[in-house]
């Protein structure tokens, strides 16, 4: 079973492109919520993956609907794999039940990983500048 997710950031938006999106790729069932992408609280997507069975596809019409940031897309397609459920993007073209989809996720578990590391070398580096008395790493930081 296709089951569909849609979300909006504000009252003022509509989901109805979406919705449509959704429809035309199949979804049998579509839940939605109107929230921020920085709220943790989106009932609409705890209902969609709660419906979810082995053997069925979440359907988002694009990524950034799905997750907050990347490490969290990915961990959320992570958990949905592991209970032998799909996962497919209508815009992007992904389909994590093809091999290509799959290996699309995998690049992108690796870029955000990448991604965290240079996180923690950027921060360890600037932290031992500044201990060290190096005042000028933190003008860079706080250009007038």
């Amino acid at each position: 079973m296709l089951v569909g997710y849609a979300r909006v950031s504000t009252e003022d938006q509509h989901l109805y492109m979406q919705e449509d999106a959704l429809k035309s790729a199949g979804c049998e069932e579509i839940y939605n919520d109107i929230a921020s992408g920085v709220k943790t609280a989106w009932p609409g997507l705890h209902a969609a993956l709660s419906h979810l069975r082995k053997g069925d596809t979440l359907v988002v019409w694009r990524l950034d609907r799905l997750g907050r940031s990347l490490t969290h897309l990915i961990q959320t397609v992570k958990e949905l794999s592991e209970k032998g459920i799909g996962f497919k993007c209508l815009l992007e073209s992904i389909d994590t039940t093809t091999s290509g989809g799959q290996l699309i996720f995998h690049i992108f578990g690796a870029l955000a990983q990448f991604e965290r590391e240079l996180i923690k070398e950027r921060k360890k580096g600037v932290y031992h500048w500044i201990l060290a008395g190096d005042d000028s790493v933190s003008n860079v930081y706080h250009t007038p």
